[in-house]
Parts: C-alpha cells; sequence; structure tokens
C-alpha cells in the first residue's frame, strides 16, 4: 500500500494510519478520503487503525468506465479489507454514499470480519421517493444535480451543492468559503463519469432488504437539518430497521456535519468504538 488493486484490476488508493484494532472509514460523494482525515486522526491517535480509502472513480483511485454499482463497490471494500489485513476485528463506517458500501458489504459479504458499523449522513435505506418511500426525494432533484454537474461542474459544485452540503446560506455561514473551496476540489478530482454514475448508484439503490443484515451494533448520527439527505427517510429509517442500532441527532445540522461538527462526531465515534 498506499494502492490496493481490487478484484477487476481497480487501483484504489488508501491511507493507512496507526495501530490496532481497524476502522474503515469510506468517504461521501463527491469527495475523497481525505474528507475523513480530522477522524481518523483521532482514531489513530485514540490506538486504533483508521483506514480510508479513494472510491474508485474519485481522487486518487483508478477511474474505470464501469463498476460503480454498489454489489460491485462493496466488493472493492472487501478487497481493502483483505488486502489490508483488517478483516478482522474490524469496524466499518460509511459517510453519505459510503452507508451504502457499508450496508451491501453486510449482505453481499455476510458482515465478514466486522464487529460494529457506523452510518453517517448516510443514504440508507432509500432515498428515492416512491409510493412505499414517500419521504423519500422527488426524481426531479436527481435529475436538476445530474443537469447541473454536465452543464457547468465547477459552478455547481462550489456554488449550489457544496454550500448546501454545509448548510452555507445567507445567514447561516457554518464554515469558511477556504472549506467551500477546498471541497470542491476534492468533487472536481473525480472523473465526470463515476460521478455521475455514483450520484445513479445512491440515489436509487434501495437498501431496505440490506437492513437485516446488521446482526452487530450500528451507531447511526444525522443531521436534523440535512437539506442534501433529509433524515425521515435516511437515518430514523434507518434505525427503525436495524436491530441494535443507536440514533444520535444532531439538531440542526447540515449534511457535512463531519466538518461542522467535526469534534462532536469524532467524540462519539470513539464513545462508540470504546463501548
Amino acid at each position: 500500500m498506499p494502492y490496493v488493486k481490487t478484484r477487476d484490476g481497480t487501483d484504489l488508493y488508501v491511507k493507512d494510519w496507526g495501530s490496532g484494532k481497524p476502522v474503515i472509514l469510506l468517504h461521501g460523494w463527491p469527495l475523497n478520503a481525505d474528507s475523513w482525515d480530522e477522524q481518523a486522526m483521532a482514531l489513530a491517535d485514540a490506538g486504533f487503525r483508521a483506514i480510508a480509502y479513494d472510491r474508485r472513480g474519485f481522487g486518487r483511485s483508478g477511474q474505470p468506465w464501469s463498476g460503480y454499482d454498489y454489489d460491485t463497490l462493496a466488493d472493492d471494500l472487501a478487497d481493502v479489507m483483505k488486502e489490508a489485513g483488517a478483516d478482522q476485528d474490524a469496524t466499518i463506517v460509511g459517510f453519505s454514499m459510503g452507508g451504502g458500501e457499508v450496508a451491501r458489504y453486510m449482505s453481499r459479504h455476510g458482515g465478514k470480519g466486522v464487529v460494529a458499523a457506523g452510518l453517517i449522513s448516510s443514504v440508507v435505506p432509500y432515498m428515492l421517493r416512491t409510493d412505499d418511500n414517500p419521504d423519500g426525494t422527488p426524481q426531479s432533484t436527481f435529475d436538476q444535480i445530474a443537469d447541473g454537474i454536465k452543464e457547468d461542474r465547477p459552478k455547481f459544485f462550489r456554488h449550489t451543492f457544496v454550500p448546501q452540503f454545509y448548510g452555507v446560506g445567507y445567514i447561516s455561514h457554518p464554515v469558511s468559503d477556504d472549506v467551500v473551496h477546498w471541497s470542491t476540489g476534492l468533487a472536481m478530482q473525480a472523473g465526470l463519469k463515476p460521478t455521475l454514475a455514483c450520484a445513479q448508484a445512491f440515489s436509487h439503490t434501495d437498501f431496505r432488504p440490506d437492513l437485516a443484515a446488521f446482526r452487530v451494533p450500528t451507531l447511526i448520527v444525522h443531521g436534523t437539518g440535512d437539506k442534501t439527505v433529509p433524515i425521515d427517510a435516511s437515518a430514523r429509517a434507518a434505525a427503525a430497521g436495524i436491530t441494535n442500532s443507536q440514533l444520535v441527532e444532531y439538531d440542526g445540522a447540515p449534511h457535512g456535519l463531519n466538518v461542522t461538527h467535526g469534534d462532536r462526531l469524532t467524540q462519539d465515534l470513539l464513545t462508540f468504538l470504546g463501548r
């Protein structure tokens, strides 16, 4: 490492900090593993082995044409865990889109080697509004995201998506302009095809059947002010469907609470891991 080659030959960039029981951190769309740095450093300092990697198509990882479905992404997670020797006594924690990889790993790979899980601002269990998922997000919203990316990707991320991600508005400024610029830069490291394909995957994959595969303690953290992944169709539904789960709601927090409420999230993760 720092690269792991997956079963289909894709190179994934891996950051491996510290020593101890492994905690694998899966990043959100459209960022990369750097978005976990604050928590990864704290975990390593606390005696854990923090492993974060760039999802295929993002950051410093390879950008193949295919493989952006959740079955393949869960296989990538399994490959990273195996190659890193982190497939025993592991905790897997997914932020936003990364929560889907956690859920699919638990069902597709039987949760092999996993003793605990975390879903942070996660898309699980189902984002799309349907007749049997009335609290979901309408298709028109996802169409607007795809159109904005295709028309002017830097402008869309810099002025629309990233500000909403952190709850930035005319009055509210929970993060600096520098954080917005930094996050936009991370987003622009991804390829156009992976960016669009992963948006399709996280918005249309139904993880409700995967919930029964969670057989380990699971921490669920979500902001009540999240406009990117609203809490009713995500964290609250996930908590209702996952046995032995603990839901922690951050009052008023936006989607990017790993930054806006970074210290609190770090402490909650450490408390959960020390349970």
